[in-house]
């Protein structure tokens, strides 16, 4: 559910709101810890991944050389490599952070 909700977010919407739609995703639907880290970690890490090559991939990867060369990676794969990892570790605790947020409202209702 993440990563159809981030891959149409990278075309329609800021690349924050994807962010948004994890937490949203977790809130409903986690249920442990991990299993939402994970979730929005591989959800958002797939889009991103995959949205930067639909970019990259019809200029024979120009624009991510270039930038490579200005952080001094020799690689273009590599920028696309962190690009994944970034998205990843905000998706996975974006998600996390909905579920979190679901345990503390669950145990207000329990305490009353």
């Amino acid at each position: 559910m993440i990563l159809l909700l981030a891959f149409v977010c990278g075309y329609l919407i800021p690349w924050w709101a994807a962010c948004a739609l994890a937490f949203i995703a977790a809130l409903i639907l986690g249920k442990t810890s991990t299993q939402a880290f994970w979730s929005g970690f591989g959800g958002m890490a797939i889009a991103w991944g995959a949205l930067a090559l639909m970019k990259s991939i019809p200029n024979d990867h120009l624009l991510a050389t270039r930038v490579a060369q200005v952080f001094h990676v020799k690689y273009w794969w590599a920028m696309l490599a962190v690009t994944v990892l970034i998205g990843g570790i905000v998706g996975g605790f974006s998600a996390l952070s909905g579920l979190l947020v679901k345990k503390v409202f669950e145990k207000a209702e329990v305490q009353k």
